[in-house]
C-alpha cells in the first residue's frame, strides 16, 4: 500500500492580518503535526491575507520563494511535512498578481505553486487568471492542485487526474449561500475522476461576504470520508487527518471503467470559447 496522511485545515483568517494568520497557520503544522502522523497539511484559499483584500493585494502579495514561504517553509522543515497555503503572489512586475496556492516540502523548499484560472467577477479586478494545470510529483504521491471556484469547472480536475494527479488538494474562500452546491460538486469531481480530493475550506466573516466551511476529504468513489461541518452549530475552526491508501486510485479505476470509457474524439466542442 502507499499510504497518505492528509491534513485539511478550516481557518477564518483575518482580512489583512498577515503576520497573525502566518502565525497561526504556522502554529497549526505544529499542533498537527506533533499530534498524529501526517504527511501533508492542506490550508484555504487566502489563507495568508484574507479574501476581500481588494486593492490591498498589491501590498500585501508575496513573491515566491519569499518572506511568506520562508517563514513556513521552517516549519514544514521542522516536523517533516508538506504544507499547501493559499497566498497572493506577485511577479516581478509589480502590478501582476495571482490568486495562488504554493506547495511547500518537507525540507522547507518550495515544490511548486498553481495560479487560480477561473476567477469571479470580483477577483477579476484585482488578479490575473492563471493558465498551467500540472500536477507535481512528490516522493508521496502525484498531487494535483485547483482553487476555490475551479471547483465548479470540470475541466481542471479532468485535467489534473489525466496529467497523473492521484490527490487533488484544494485551498477554497466557498461561499455559505451555496454550501450545498460546494458538497455537490465535490462527490461530482471526485467520482467522475476517481480521485481523492481534500478540500480545505474557510469559515469566517468580511464585510460582504460569510463563509461555507464544510471542508472535506472524498475518496475517488464520491464518498465523503471525513468532514467538517455543523451547521446547527455554526462554522468553526478546525481540521481532520484521514489516512489514504493511494493504490485505491488504480482499484477504482479498474473497476469503474470511467476512464477507458471515454470518448475524446467527441468532445471538441469542449475547448471553445464563445
Amino acid at each position: 500500500m502507499r499510504e497518505l496522511n492528509v491534513a485539511v485545515v478550516q481557518m477564518a483568517p483575518a482580512l489583512t492580518k498577515m503576520e497573525d494568520n502566518v502565525g497561526r497557520m504556522s502554529e497549526s503544522v505544529a499542533r498537527i503535526a506533533t499530534e498524529q502522523p501526517v504527511d501533508i497539511i492542506v490550508f484555504p484559499e487566502l489563507s495568508v491575507t484574507g479574501y476581500e483584500g481588494g486593492a490591498r493585494f498589491a501590498q500585501m502579495a508575496q513573491r515566491v520563494p519569499g518572506a511568506v514561504t520562508n517563514i513556513l517553509g521552517q516549519h514544514a522543515s521542522d516536523f517533516g511535512v508538506h504544507v499547501l497555503i493559499g497566498m497572493a503572489i506577485k511577479e516581478d512586475v509589480e502590478t501582476v498578481l495571482y490568486n495562488g496556492a504554493v506547495l511547500i516540502g518537507p525540507d522547507g523548499d518550495v515544490v511548486g505553486d498553481y495560479r487560480k484560472i477561473h476567477l469571479p467577477a470580483e477577483e477579476r479586478l484585482v488578479f490575473r487568471p492563471g493558465f498551467r494545470i500540472k500536477p507535481f510529483e512528490t516522493e508521496i504521491g502525484v498531487l494535483g492542485v485547483m482553487t476555490g471556484w475551479d471547483l465548479a469547472f470540470p475541466e481542471v480536475a479532468r485535467s489534473l487526474m489525466l496529467g497523473g494527479a492521484e490527490i487533488i488538494l484544494l485551498p477554497a474562500a466557498w461561499q455559505a449561500q451555496e454550501a450545498d452546491l460546494w458538497r455537490t460538486l465535490l462527490v461530482a469531481r471526485a467520482y467522475e475522476n476517481d480521485i481523492f480530493i481534500a478540500a480545505a475550506n474557510r469559515v469566517g466573516e468580511e464585510p460582504s461576504y460569510v463563509f461555507a466551511g464544510q471542508s472535506a476529504v472524498l475518496s475517488p468513489a464520491g464518498q465523503v470520508l471525513a468532514a467538517l461541518e455543523d451547521p446547527e452549530e455554526g462554522y468553526e475552526e478546525g481540521y481532520v487527518v484521514v489516512r489514504l491508501d493511494l493504490d485505491e486510485v488504480r482499484h477504482r479505476r479498474e473497476e469503474s471503467q470511467i476512464m477507458l470509457a471515454r470518448q475524446p474524439g467527441s468532445y471538441r466542442s469542449i475547448v471553445k470559447k464563445y
